[in-house]
């Protein structure tokens, strides 16, 4: 299967962006409606919500809704309040054993992936992330060498919250380290479970186990898949294969040889890398952030992409997964 992957460099939200929403709304506003409208938030509320835990986001939000067109439905959905619910997979990890590194495999339908790498300075602090939602955030790093990543968390509960992608961009627009994350992580609604994964430059990591209607869990293990502390949908575990993933993860850290490129390769075999693309479950890419070198590395087998703040190229690249 074949995808293809663009790396776009804007610092202010502009043309390119606007290029890209005009490509593609009229999916998202397929997936906006997939439920009703009347299962969407309406904008005040919408508005409201977002001035109210995410203020510093408001000047890029307002700009974004204006480049779009400034439709009712268009600036409900850029502001991923109660979103419509979806449903991955992904493998994350920390390696701490020499220079530290975040690794995460993002398993999810190739059909309905932004395929966009953004380097961006929307608020005076420069990020490179995985785009989702149009300005949201899958895994990213930010110019501190905060690096952040999502995986689902393994439960169908749906709250009243945002959009976890929205919540990694707020996380790399505002903060220098993982304490300063933790904070926003355990502050922060979230409208679905989700296991978020961060490491900052000094090193220090967490994983913030969050879920509607419980209590955010603060985890100090270096990996995550798409579970919390014990299963509870069974189906979806068994389909995503999150236990053997997280034993696979568990053996390959506790071995006293690994060493930290071999680590990385596991993630481009199985069971890490998946291939149920016809299920929504296969591996899109691998991404590699090394805070040291503020860089980001996106790897395919046989293939990768290396980007930093100090290199990064603008292409267009079809990939074979």
């Amino acid at each position: 299967m074949n995808v293809f992957l663009q790396s776009i460099s804007e610092a202010a939200p502009g043309r390119k962006w606007q290029w890209l929403f005009k490509q593609r709304w009229p999916a998202y506003h397929d997936w906006f409606l997939k439920q009703g409208d009347s299962h969407r938030p309406k904008y005040l509320t919408c508005e409201t919500q977002l001035r109210r835990y995410m203020p510093e986001l408001m000047p890029t939000f307002e700009k974004l809704v204006e480049l779009s067109g400034g439709s009712d439905q268009a600036a409900r959905f850029l502001s991923l309040y109660c979103p419509t619910p979806y449903f991955a997979g992904c493998s994350q990890a920390v390696w701490t054993r020499t220079d530290p590194l975040l690794i995460r495999n993002y398993d999810y339908d190739p059909l309905l992936w932004d395929a966009i790498v953004w380097h961006s300075s929307w608020n005076g602090r420069a990020v490179i992330a995985m785009s989702d939602c149009l300005w949201g955030v899958l895994d990213g790093i930010n110019d501190s060498g905060l690096s952040v990543s999502l995986a689902f968390g393994g439960r169908r509960v749906v709250g009243v919250g945002f959009g976890m992608p929205l919540i990694l961009r707020y996380i790399l627009e505002t903060c220098e380290t993982t304490h300063e994350a933790q904070a926003i992580l355990t502050r922060v609604p979230s409208h679905m479970a989700y296991n978020v994964t961060v490491l900052d430059a000094s090193g220090n990591h967490v994983t913030v186990m969050i879920s509607p209607g419980k209590d955010p869990i603060i985890s100090r293990s270096q990996l995550a898949t798409n579970h919390q502390e014990q299963v509870e949908w069974n189906e979806h575990a068994r389909v995503t294969a999150t236990l053997d993933r997280a034993h696979f993860l568990s053996l390959r850290l506790h071995d006293e040889s690994e060493t930290a490129e071999r680590f990385q390769s596991h993630f481009l075999m199985p069971p890490l890398y998946q291939t149920n693309f016809e299920q929504g479950w296969g591996t899109l890419y691998t991404a590699v952030y090394q805070p040291s070198q503020l860089s980001a590395c996106y790897r395919w087998p046989g293939y990768e992409f290396v980007t930093s703040f100090h290199d990064f190229p603008e292409r267009a690249l079809s990939i074979t997964i």
